[in-house]
C-alpha cells in the first residue's frame, strides 16, 4: 500500500547511465494518492526512460525508487495488477472484438481484487466509459485510429489500476475525443483516486490535465509545479491590450500592475476591453527548456525545481 500520508511515487535521486553517457540525473519527485502528474520535455529528455524505470521494465543505475511501496526491480504479481500501462499503440489481437478481448485480459486480475477495489473492471461499463460503446462487438481490426486509441485506454485501465501510466495518450484523437479522454482522467484521479502520470507534447492539454507538471531536459528536471506556479517563477514581460475610442493599443511591461494603474489614472473610464496576458505554460517551457540546453541560469532553474515542489 501507499504511504499513509498519500504519496504513490518517491523518486530520489534516480540515475540512468548507458555506457559513458548519463541519461538520468539524480531525478527526484514525488506523486501523491489522486494526482495527476504531467512529465514535459524535448525529445531524449528522458522521459520515456524514466517512466520505463517506474514500471519495473528497466532496471536502474542508481538512486532509490518506490512505487506503490515497492521498488519496481523487485515487484511482483500482486504489485503489477495495481499498476496500469496505455502504450503509444497496441497492435494485436486485431481479429478479436472489443468485448471479447476487454473480458479476456479482464479475467486475469480477477485473484487480485481486494476489500477496497473491485477488479477487474465491469466490461460493459468499462466500454461506455472509454466511448465505445456502439464498436462492443466490432473485429478491433475494423477501428478508426481514435477507436483504437480509446481502446488502448481501455486495456490500460481494465485491472482499475491504483497507478497509471499513460505515454502519449491522445494522439490520433479528435478534438471530441480528446475532451471525453480528458473527463476520463478527472474522474480516474477524483471519484476512482487514481495516480496519473503521462507524457504529452500537447501543452495544452498539459494544462488542462496537470495537478503538477514535470520538465525534463537533458535529463534533469528543471522544473516541479503546478501550470500557475510555473508561469508566476518565470519573471519575465506580460502583454498589456486595450482600446480608448476604438483605437486598439498594445504594450509590453514587466510592470503590468503598475502599467495598468497609470493607465486608468490617464484615461480613466474611456479604457475598454482591459487585457493583460501573462506568461503561458508554453511561454514558460520553452523558457526553461532554452536555459537548461544553454546552460544559462542553471543554479536558478535547480532552485525553482526545489522550491516549487
Amino acid at each position: 500500500m501507499a504511504s499513509s500520508n498519500g504519496v504513490v511515487l518517491d523518486v530520489q535521486q534516480l540515475r540512468m547511465r548507458y555506457d559513458d553517457t548519463d541519461v538520468l540525473h539524480d531525478v527526484t519527485f514525488q506523486a501523491e494518492r489522486g494526482e495527476v502528474l504531467v512529465m514535459l520535455g524535448p525529445n531524449g529528455a528522458g522521459k520515456t526512460t524514466t517512466i520505463e524505470i517506474l514500471e519495473g521494465f528497466r532496471r536502474r543505475s542508481a538512486g532509490r525508487v518506490d512505487v506503490l511501496g515497492t521498488d519496481p526491480e523487485h515487484g511482483d504479481e500482486q504489485w503489477r495488477a495495481r499498476i496500469g500501462v496505455v502504450l503509444q499503440s497496441w497492435r494485436d489481437h486485431a481479429k478479436w472484438r472489443v468485448r471479447e478481448l476487454l473480458q479476456h485480459l479482464g479475467s486475469f486480475y480477477v485473484p487480485y481484487s481486494t476489500q477496497h477495489t473491485q477488479r477487474p473492471w465491469d466490461t460493459d461499463d468499462l466500454i461506455a466509459l472509454v466511448g465505445l460503446t456502439e464498436q462492443a462487438d466490432a473485429k478491433i481490426a475494423t477501428l478508426s485510429g481514435g477507436q483504437r486509441r480509446r481502446l488502448d485506454v481501455a486495456i490500460g485501465i481494465v485491472g482499475r489500476p491504483d497507478l497509471l501510466f499513460m505515454d502519449e495518450p491522445t494522439a490520433g484523437f479528435d478534438p471530441a475525443a480528446r475532451r471525453d479522454f480528458h473527463d476520463l482522467v478527472h474522474r480516474l484521479a477524483d471519484l476512482e483516486e487514481t495516480t496519473v502520470l503521462l507524457t504529452t507534447h500537447d501543452l495544452d492539454e498539459a494544462e488542462k490535465l496537470a495537478d503538477r507538471i514535470l520538465i525534463l531536459a537533458g535529463g534533469r528536471i528543471i522544473a516541479d509545479g503546478s501550470p500557475d506556479e510555473l508561469a508566476r517563477s518565470i519573471a519575465g514581460e506580460a502583454q498589456v491590450s486595450w482600446t480608448v475610442d476604438g483605437q486598439r493599443f498594445v504594450h509590453t511591461t514587466t510592470e503590468s500592475t503598475k502599467y495598468v494603474h497609470e493607465l486608468f489614472k490617464q484615461h480613466g473610464e474611456a479604457i475598454a476591453d482591459l487585457e493583460v496576458r501573462l506568461a503561458s505554460l508554453e511561454d514558460t517551457y520553452m523558457t526553461l527548456v532554452r536555459r537548461a540546453e544553454s546552460g544559462e541560469d542553471t543554479a536558478a532553474v535547480h532552485t525553482l525545481a526545489e522550491v516549487t515542489r
